[in-house]
């Protein structure tokens, strides 16, 4: 699965505040990605980006599930896909940077609600997980008032969604009466629990990473 630092570089975890660089030297090093938007992997990018309202009608129109996993397995293999060809032709830009992770949530969000509306997952489990997707949404804001771009994707992130996007199109073929439905369900709901657990404390790292950001640069600032 790519992840937004497939496109860009921040500052590694963990790099002690008193030696962080400036908020506007990881703008720079973000800007220096270039401003292309007629690139392959983009078009990757927006053909996914596309694929989610698609992915809906099917879930609650038709209920087409088959033709929804294909649309979700296609989107995955695009995901893989764009992230390497970003780095192969040297195609990495900024607004690629911000349409890959964009396009995971989308994906994480739409089936979320589409799960509900279904009756195939409890309305707490998409609660939680909305929550920390608001959560994170705020807090990038503040990030970026502050002059930081977004926060470098962590492993435990990329492990949570990489595990909800393949839980999901195992809770669909869960959802039935048949010998598949019996032989997914166990796979499907391991996947949903810790999937679901490793993106809730991924969020927590990433709200952790971001005040210290914050409190360094306040440090830094208050220095005479």
């Amino acid at each position: 699965m790519t992840t937004a630092d497939d496109r860009a570089t921040g500052a590694p975890e963990g790099t002690p505040a008193a030696r962080a660089p400036r908020p506007a030297d990881r703008l720079a090093d973000r800007d220096a990605l270039g401003d292309r938007v007629l690139t392959l992997p983009n078009l990757l990018s927006v053909l996914r980006l596309l694929g989610v309202p698609l992915f809906l009608w099917l879930l609650l129109g038709p209920h087409a599930d088959g033709w929804a996993i294909v649309v979700l397995a296609v989107a995955g293999a695009t995901d893989w896909a764009d992230g390497k060809l970003a780095r192969a032709l040297g195609q990495s830009s900024r607004l690629g940077a911000l349409l890959d992770p964009a396009a995971d949530r989308l994906y994480i969000v739409a089936t979320l609600v589409a799960f509900v509306l279904r009756d195939v997952i409890p309305l707490w489990v998409v609660v939680l997980l909305l929550v920390r997707e608001l959560v994170l949404g705020v807090t990038l804001l503040v990030l970026r008032r502050a002059g930081w771009p977004p926060l470098q994707v962590h492993y435990l992130g990329k492990a949570a969604t990489f595990l909800l996007l393949y839980a999901f199109p195992l809770l669909l073929l869960a959802d039935g009466d048949n010998p598949v439905a019996a032989v997914a369900q166990p796979i499907a709901y391991a996947l949903t629990v810790w999937g679901a657990a490793l993106y809730l404390l991924a969020g927590v790292l990433y709200v952790g990473q971001a005040v210290g950001l914050l409190a360094g640069s306040r440090r830094a600032g208050a220095r005479p």
